[in-house]
C-alpha cells in the first residue's frame, strides 16, 4: 500500500529549489494592455475644433506659442553658451547693476533737461507775445531835458514785449541828448521801461558868437544859453573834451571847494603849466601845473582868510601872499 502525500509538497510538483528564480508576475489585464480605441470621426458637417475655438482665442494661442517656442530657442542658446564657457574655462559673465549714484544722477539729468525745456518754452512765450510788454516807460532825473524828449529819442513802440527791447541800442539814442552824460535803461516786469538818465552840469562857460556854451566836466560842449550864477568863464585856445590845457583847467575847478569855487569869476590856461584863477572880487591866484591839485585846492582855502591881491599856491610847500 503506497503512501499518501503530505501537505508540504503539492502532487506532481518537484521540491522548492533555491536556486531557481521567483516565478514571473502574472501578465497585466489584457484590456488595460490594448491601446485605447480611436475617438469616434466627426460627424460630416460638424465645425472644426478651430472654428469653435474663436478668433480672440486662437490669436492668444498663437501668442503663447510663439513665447513658448522663443523661451526654448533662448534656453539652447544659453545652455550652448554655457556648455561653451566651461570648455573654454572662461568666468561666468557678471550682472551689471546701477549703482544709487548712477540712478541719482540719471534722475538728475532728467529733471535738468525737463526744466531746461520749460524755461525755453516760457522764454519763447514771454519774447514772442505781449504778455510782458512796455506798456508804460518811466523817466528819471531829468531836469532841463523834459521827459517826453527821452521817451522819442529812446524810440520804443507801446507794447513791444520786454524781452524784444534792446536796452543797449536804446541807452545809446537816449544818449545822443547833448544834455545828458550818462543813461540806464531796465526792464521792470511785468510791463515797465525804466529809464535812468544823468544830466550833465556845467562847470565852466565859454563866450561864442552864437551865444554863451557850456561845457561839463569832462570838457563837452553840451548846451549853449545864458549862464548859470557861479560858473567861471574858461579861458583856453581850443576847449573841448580832448584839449590838455582844457583838461587841466577843468580838473583845477573840479579839485577846489565848494566854497572856493564859487569865488572863482574865470580860469584860464594857456598851457598845462600856467593855470590862472581870478576871483569875482579882483584877487589872483597862481595855480601853475595840475601836480599836486589837491593839496594845492587845501592850501589855498586858507590862504584867502588873509589880506591880499595875489596868492601863489605854485608850490604848495611854499604859498604866498601879496
Amino acid at each position: 500500500m503506497m503512501a499518501e502525500p503530505t501537505d508540504d509538497t503539492t502532487a506532481g510538483q518537484a521540491p522548492d529549489d533555491p536556486a531557481e528564480p521567483p516565478p514571473e508576475p502574472a501578465p497585466a489585464d489584457t484590456e488595460a494592455a490594448e491601446p485605447a480605441a480611436e475617438p469616434a470621426e466627426k460627424p460630416a458637417g460638424a465645425p472644426a475644433d478651430e472654428d469653435l475655438e474663436g478668433p480672440r482665442r486662437r490669436a492668444r494661442r498663437e501668442r503663447e506659442e510663439r513665447r513658448a517656442a522663443q523661451a526654448r530657442a533662448t534656453a539652447i542658446e544659453d545652455a550652448r553658451r554655457e556648455a561653451k564657457r566651461k570648455v573654454l574655462g572662461t568666468p561666468p559673465p557678471q550682472t551689471k547693476t546701477l549703482g544709487r549714484g548712477t540712478v541719482r544722477g540719471l534722475k538728475v539729468l532728467m529733471w535738468t533737461a525737463v526744466l531746461s525745456v520749460i524755461v525755453v518754452g516760457l522764454g519763447l512765450l514771454l519774447y514772442f507775445t505781449p504778455i510782458m510788454s512796455a506798456r508804460s516807460v518811466v523817466v528819471t532825473g531829468v531836469g532841463a531835458v523834459t521827459q517826453e524828449e527821452v521817451v522819442g529819442a529812446a524810440g520804443v513802440a507801446p507794447g513791444t514785449p520786454l524781452l524784444q527791447v534792446n536796452t543797449d541800442a536804446v541807452a545809446e539814442r537816449v544818449a545822443g541828448i547833448r544834455r545828458i552824460a550818462s543813461v540806464r535803461v531796465q526792464r521792470q516786469y511785468p510791463s515797465t521801461l525804466r529809464i535812468t538818465v544823468i544830466e550833465r552840469v556845467p562847470v565852466v562857460v565859454r563866450d561864442y558868437p552864437d551865444g554863451v556854451h557850456l561845457f561839463d566836466r569832462d570838457g563837452v560842449d553840451f548846451a549853449t544859453g545864458p549862464p548859470p550864477p557861479g560858473i567861471p568863464y574858461l579861458d583856453t585856445e581850443n576847449p573841448g573834451p580832448d584839449d590838455p590845457a582844457t583838461k587841466a583847467a577843468l580838473q583845477v575847478m573840479t579839485s577846489l571847494r565848494p566854497e572856493v569855487a564859487s569865488q572863482v569869476g574865470r580860469v584860464s590856461a594857456p598851457s598845462v603849466a600856467a593855470i590862472t584863477l581870478t576871483l569875482v572880487d579882483g584877487r589872483t591866484v597862481v595855480w601853475g601845473t595840475t601836480d599836486r591839485t589837491e593839496e594845492k585846492a587845501l592850501k589855498l582855502a586858507a590862504l584867502l582868510t588873509q589880506p591880499g591881491q595875489i596868492y601863489d599856491v605854485s608850490s604848495p610847500d611854499l604859498p604866498t601872499v601879496k
